[in-house]
């Protein structure tokens, strides 16, 4: 057993187990998937630990994996089925993307980065994981070229209400991310009915800003 072996087990044993995190499937896929290839080389050592790691190049705005026990907790509220089409806003170099991949029928991933989304694009495919297509966008702005979703997921928090994601969701679909919108900072789940968008706080969690979800500043005499 390989040392990234030995800690993507520990991961799993010691951060998303201990969160209740209960569904297998979800624990199979990050058993599955090797968090090491979607950081630096200079990061893998500490690819499994519990932070949010910044894998953006030097000079660029941050954008991070988040935290492997946020991700999982935020997977298990959303009830991904194995038929459901999702999209990934914000995948960084598409870890989330590559768990989603093993547990519904199609993933659409974006990223606003380009060079980030081609390494994203890159990674799931040495993975062999056919059924991604990754795209360069902001997270705010959804993929309204595939939608509507059974499920969104948000790869990092938002500090205002992402309107035009929810406007992506097919009824009964649901939306999971880190809401930074008052604090604390909590992990929500939107769901999609015919009558209105409805809310559910799932946990307290802090997770980076995603690019374009900023609050704006308020204006001060």
């Amino acid at each position: 057993m390989s040392d990234f072996t030995t800690s993507r087990q520990y991961m799993v044993d010691c951060q998303v187990r201990p969160s209740d995190v209960t569904d297998l499937r979800i624990i199979d896929a990050m058993l599955a998937v090797p968090r090491e290839n979607f950081v630096p080389q200079s990061k893998r050592l500490i690819a499994y630990l519990d932070l949010d790691i910044d894998v953006a190049a030097d000079g660029q705005p941050k954008r991070c994996l988040i935290k492997p026990a946020v991700l999982a907790k935020m997977l298990q509220a959303a009830t991904i089925s194995e038929t459901d089409r999702v999209l990934v806003v914000g995948c960084a170099t598409g870890y989330s993307a590559a768990v989603v991949a093993h547990l519904a029928a199609q993933v659409f991933a974006t990223e606003p980065d380009p060079a980030l989304a081609n390494a994203a694009a890159r990674n799931l495919a040495d993975l062999g994981l056919a059924n991604v297509t990754v795209s360069t966008a902001e997270p705010a702005e959804g993929d309204r070229a595939h939608a509507p979703y059974d499920v969104i997921v948000m790869d990092g928090a938002t500090e205002v209400e992402p309107h035009k994601l929810y406007e992506q969701l097919k009824m009964g679909g649901r939306l999971v991310g880190v809401f930074a919108t008052s604090q604390p900072p909590r992990a929500t789940l939107i769901a999609r009915s015919p009558a209105d968008f409805g809310s559910r706080v799932l946990f307290d969690a802090t997770a980076p800003v995603l690019t374009g979800l900023e609050r704006r500043p308020a204006f001060t005499f």
